[in-house]
């Protein structure tokens, strides 16, 4: 009498975890999913160090932080304890949605993918919304996108969107995004700032002084050693080690805070050192104001304008995530013969409702990570990885408030280094046909040029579009394209219109 523990694997009853999850028919097993679920964890856990450096340090129309916390006060000086209560609380509101999408995906989607707020559109909303209302009608907004998007998939009308927007404007977006987010991290690591003589230089006077920007360096030398070495969990490491360095060096040396230029040599943000450990602060999710947003607006044109950045968001967010998904399971081969991932339409699903969690959690719009790659490629091929993934940013809640030792110096290089990895999208453009290149180009350049991810897109979508009809090719233009071009016509034109309507 055979053993069934000795019976070969197609000849054994799958358990209930194994059958919920298909790990034997996807040629898993349960080790490999859950060493696959952590690996995706440590190279994704980078964003709970980020997003508060990002959004938790903006403010908003009203000079807020997202905690409601005056950023200045009276003289014009950071309020320094008011940063660090805004970054923890984003901190932990960061773990606690981006633990419970990637539960759901896990669960739901059955998919190894993990998810947490995006880069790129969590610069959109701290750098392009929130200084147009306040942080809750900013959510609002974000909560709107993740409705819009959940109807597109649900009606199916995903596919007529997807198709819409060419292929070289989708990458012109995503490169000009990468480009966006690189010089957001050398300013807020103090490499590149405000000069008097030029709009920005390198550094002090030129020239690289001072420890923070040395920590800068050091932690960018070894995120990019560790990533050529092919290190899972590069950028989490180099954070980590980076902090470990700033935070030696503050204690020895007592640096202090740039202090709004004053002490130029100075930490950029926040000061790397020990805080009184707290519970985790939950109070940011729900504060959420959902019509707000327009109604204070005032001007039609305002609101236009309001109405085109969440179309900006929508499109960033749902073309990175059919991107990724079909990335991810081609790393995989999880790929049917036409291209899908098993379960599409609830892949697809959670990733939508993951847009509403992270305007509900006030954390900008959650969507699925290119880093899940990375998990899939230690092995994990069911959502039981994504489980153990959600699980492992559980836990991360409840050590938030160490996110208050990560220096700007420390976590910037990531933002750096991502805006590399974007980039590594260009070659998706045919750079030999100018209908192509030049509206893809233009982008690109405006998005960190103008500091504004709306100016970029809007200039590709309106010189796209001109292109095409100059050269006599109307008919290849989808009427969205041209519906939308005629909206940025009117959005960068607003000021002008308003100037003769008063």
């Amino acid at each position: 009498m055979v053993n069934s523990s000795q019976a070969p694997a197609e000849t054994r009853t799958p358990s209930g975890l194994d059958a919920f999850f298909e790990i034997t028919k996807r040629g898993s097993t349960i080790a490999r999913e859950v060493r696959g679920g952590l690996v995706t964890f440590f190279t994704m856990a980078y964003i709970v160090a980020l997003n508060p450096l990002i959004i938790g340090t903006a403010t908003d129309s009203q000079g807020l932080l997202l905690s409601g916390l005056p950023k200045l006060d009276a003289a014009g000086q950071v309020i320094g304890a008011n940063v660090a209560t805004s970054i923890a609380m984003v901190a932990a509101a960061t773990a606690l949605i981006a633990g419970l999408v990637t539960i759901l995906m896990g669960v739901y989607g059955r998919f190894p993918i993990g998810l947490a707020t995006g880069l790129g559109l969590n610069a959109v909303l701290a750098y392009v919304i929130a200084p147009q209302m306040t942080w809750a009608q900013a959510m609002g907004l974000v909560v709107w996108e993740g409705v819009i998007i959940t109807i597109l998939v649900l009606t199916g009308f995903r596919q007529a969107v997807f198709r819409a927007v060419p292929r070289s404007l989708r990458t012109g977006i995503s490169v000009g995004i990468g480009l966006f987010i690189a010089f957001i991290g050398l300013v807020d690591a103090g490499v590149v700032r405000k000069a008097s003589g030029t709009p920005v230089e390198l550094g002090i006077g030129g020239s690289l002084q001072g420890w923070p920007i040395a920590i800068f360096l050091i932690t960018l030398g070894i995120l990019v050693l560790l990533f050529v070495r092919r290190v899972k969990g590069a950028m989490l490491i180099a954070i980590l080690s980076g902090t470990v360095l700033a935070v030696i060096v503050e204690a020895v040396l007592h640096i202090g805070s740039n202090n709004q230029g004053e002490n130029p040599t100075g930490w950029m943000l926040n000061v790397p050192q020990f805080t009184e450990f707290s519970a985790p602060n939950l109070a940011l999710i729900g504060r959420v104001d959902l019509f707000g947003g327009f109604t204070s607006a005032g001007s039609a044109g305002a609101v236009l304008g309001l109405l085109l950045v969440v179309f900006s968001l929508l499109l960033a967010d749902f073309f990175d995530t059919m991107g990724t998904v079909v990335a991810v399971g081609a790393e995989g081969d999880l790929l049917d013969e036409s291209g899908n991932p098993p379960r599409t339409q609830e892949i697809l699903l959670v990733d939508s409702v993951a847009a509403i969690a992270g305007g509900v959690g006030s954390v900008s719009s959650n969507t699925s990570y290119i880093e899940s790659a990375a998990g899939v490629g230690e092995g994990a091929r069911t959502g039981l990885a994504s489980v153990v993934t959600g699980g492992a940013f559980l836990l991360t809640l409840f050590l938030a408030p160490l996110v208050n030792m990560v220096p700007s110096e420390a976590a910037a290089p990531a933002l750096f280094f991502v805006g590399f990895l974007m980039m590594s999208q260009v070659t998706h453009v045919d750079w030999d046909d100018p209908e192509e290149g030049i509206p893809a180009f233009l982008t690109m350049a405006l998005m960190p040029f103008t500091y504004s991810i709306t100016a970029g897109i809007g200039a590709g979508f309106i010189s796209y579009t001109l292109i095409k009809l100059i050269n006599g090719k109307a008919s290849a233009v989808h009427p969205l394209m041209y519906l939308v071009a005629g909206l940025f016509v009117i959005y960068f034109a607003q000021g002008a219109l308003i100037g003769l309507l008063g």
